[in-house]
């Protein structure tokens, strides 16, 4: 192919719908298009009239109108406009034209028409319009509903394998200077197709067994064979072998059901790998499962410190099996809950039984099922009426300070604006806290929305549920009520906006140390859960995860048919996003944190990142709307 049609052909599987197209489809493409430069300013598409060609953004920029001259939208590289008018009477309906040098790769009616014939993943992109993030985001829960961990994904290196004449003694040698438990015996031919295969110099080969370290105790030195043996007299008859796709745990059925410890891994009849039992105990320690098994088991402090690395190899397992963020959150909030109800259980052992029954109240992401690798501690205590400060709070102090600093051992890091149960602001009883939130609703000031929206995602970790549930339904009952503060919340949560202060770049932090990067958190996911916790205490929800609450919306009138699917799509892409770019720290040694640089991102990424910071953008232009100051309140405001 010429080196120009290739360039076209390897830009354009790149992007949606094109990326979804076989290499014929996009040779076909290429060959196709027409290739034309737009100066700055110059019209594109003009209004009404006729358009035979799909309109592709190779660089440049391009503003979209429509017909009463407004914005419709802004593109860039790899974008696509003139679609619609394609399949409605090739009439211009939205009028474009260049705000950068651009260059457009313009594809023929009839191959754009072949395309929609012969794709069915491209046909529901345009005739849908199927968004991109939409694309993204039901990709990912495809893929996450089909998930099952393969047991190629436990090979680390290639099978050590040898000729069924080498001797026992050079067997035993290559062995030992693989650091192997096991290695492959073939002989040449093809006398049993399940185990032939072709070496990459086109030799025939079958295997014809596997010797392992057990073989060499109990059939060649316990039986006093010489050292000249060939192995393919030692081998067993009956081999059992697994394809790369099966599951973990159909290979541990496997090996269960034959008695064997090793169990060689075949590509169809080539093989790839062998595996030991004790790979798969050592992948199963990584679970979530078992970590959270582990931390009860601990009777220390130190014991459950020495946990905190094994937290972030769960974390990393889960995104690399295609877990979802929901699926990460919940696995790594309750792996959190997890060392504080131990921590809580071995405080009560040191200090005795506590004096008045309590709730140990977690808050933010926790409460919400929503954490990731980097978090900090928010708690508080939530005591028994009968509490006397006097008298009791002494024990509480204390526990919720033996708490504290286990959990700061464990990578939970102190919060730095003392949102903990060790401030005795934060260690009341039911009946103050009760007066905290009423007081909270009824009279927002900017200190009180900040606590508004730090313990309004509430869970209890431990001890009596029954007070933080009595909590949840007076949040729930007492928030919708009050148009005064849910306006207020809804003006507070503009002060964190998504950076769409650009067009084809975006606005970087400026705090110094990431001033070329963008804070996931602070300018994404954060503001997202903010506006979604409004709309949630608007109808009464008392769901405390994010996409738990979207659910509740959506069987509400307060959001027009299809927002709350745009933010669940946005929120699962930004969480996505920032959990994979924490993961990419941690194989990389670095410290995790919330920040990314645009330029380590890949193109299409950065598209999809620009659709749901404006998602956002647009919900949270719609707050104000929905959630307007009362009017006896808009003087004082």
């Amino acid at each position: 192919m010429d080196v120009e049609l290739l360039e076209i052909h390897q830009h354009m599987g790149q992007y949606p719908p094109f990326d979804g197209l076989s290499d014929e489809l996009l040779d076909r493409i290429a060959e196709s298009v027409e290739v034309r430069y737009f100066k700055t300013g110059s019209e594109i598409l003009r209004l009404n009239e006729t358009v035979n060609e799909l309109c592709y953004i190779r660089s440049g920029a391009v503003e979209v109108y429509r017909r009463q001259g407004e914005l419709y939208n802004r593109l860039g590289e790899g974008d696509i406009f003139g679609h619609f008018s394609l399949l409605r009477g090739h009439r211009v309906r939205y009028p474009a034209k260049a705000i950068e040098d651009t260059l457009i790769y313009f594809i023929p009616g009839a191959v754009f028409q072949q395309l929609c014939d012969e794709d069915d993943h491209f046909a529901d992109f345009i005739e849908v319009e199927r968004p991109r993030l939409e694309s993204v985001a039901e990709e990912q829960k495809k893929s996450n509903d089909m998930m099952v961990t393969r047991i190629r994904k436990l090979l680390s290196r290639y099978p050590i394998m040898v000729e069924a004449t080498t001797t026992v003694q050079a067997a035993a040698q290559q062995m030992s200077n693989a650091q192997a438990s096991a290695l492959l015996v073939l002989k040449p031919g093809k006398d049993n197709p399940r185990f032939s295969f072709n070496d990459s110099e086109g030799v025939a080969w079958q295997m014809c067994g596997i010797l392992t370290d057990s073989d060499f105790r109990k059939s060649i030195v316990g039986q006093g064979l010489p050292p000249e043996t060939p192995v393919g007299d030692v081998i067993g008859s009956n081999l059992i072998t697994v394809q790369s796709d099966v599951s973990v745990y159909e290979a541990m059925l496997t090996m269960l059901r034959s008695n064997v410890h090793h169990l060689p891994v075949l590509y169809r009849q080539r093989p790839v790998g062998v595996v030991h039992l004790s790979d798969i105990i050592r992948y199963e320690t990584h679970s979530g499962l078992y970590l959270v098994s582990n931390i009860f088991s601990q009777s220390s402090v130190e014991g459950l410190a020495r946990l905190a690395p094994d937290v972030s190899a769960a974390f990393v397992r889960m995104v690399q099996e295609e877990a979802n963020s929901h699926m990460v959150g919940s696995a790594l909030s309750t792996i959190g809950r997890s060392f504080t109800r131990r921590l809580l259980e071995m405080a009560e052992e040191a200090l005795g039984p506590p004096p008045v029954p309590y709730s140990f109240m977690v808050n933010g992401s926790m409460a919400r099922n929503e954490q990731t690798i980097v978090t900090d501690q928010d708690n508080a205590l939530v005591i028994d009426d009968a509490f006397d400060p006097g008298l009791h709070d002494d024990y509480f102090y204390q526990l919720a300070k033996f708490v504290s600093d286990g959990l700061d051992a464990c990578g939970y890091t102190y919060c730095k604006g003392d949102v903990m149960a060790t401030n005795p602001q934060w260690r009341q009883p039911l009946r103050v806290w009760k007066e905290y939130f009423r007081d909270w609703i009824n009279n927002p000031s900017p200190e009180k929305l900040l606590h508004s929206s730090i313990f309004f995602d509430l869970d209890s970790a431990y001890g009596e549920d029954v007070y933080i549930e009595d909590l949840q339904d007076l949040v729930a009952s007492e928030a919708a009520k009050s148009p005064l503060f849910l306006a207020a919340m809804a003006r507070n949560a503009l002060n964190r906006t998504p950076p769409l202060g650009f067009f084809r770049t975006f606005v970087m932090e400026k705090d110094g140390k990431h001033n070329n990067s963008i804070n996931l958190k602070r300018r994404g996911t954060a503001p997202m859960v903010d506006l979604i916790r409004i709309h949630a205490l608007a109808c009464g929800s008392k769901a405390q995860n994010s996409f738990e609450r979207l659910d509740d919306i959506a069987k509400t009138q307060l959001l027009a048919n299809g927002v709350s699917d745009k933010l669940r799509y946005a929120l699962e892409f930004l969480c996505m996003s920032r959990i994979r770019h924490q993961v990419i720290d941690l194989q990389e040694e670095r410290t995790p944190d919330n920040n990314i640089e645009p330029e380590n991102v890949a193109s299409n990424e950065r598209h999809t990142l620009k659709d749901a910071f404006q998602v956002l953008s647009n919900a949270q232009k719609f707050l104000k709307f929905r959630y307007p100051m009362p009017a006896h309140r808009q003087g004082r405001s």
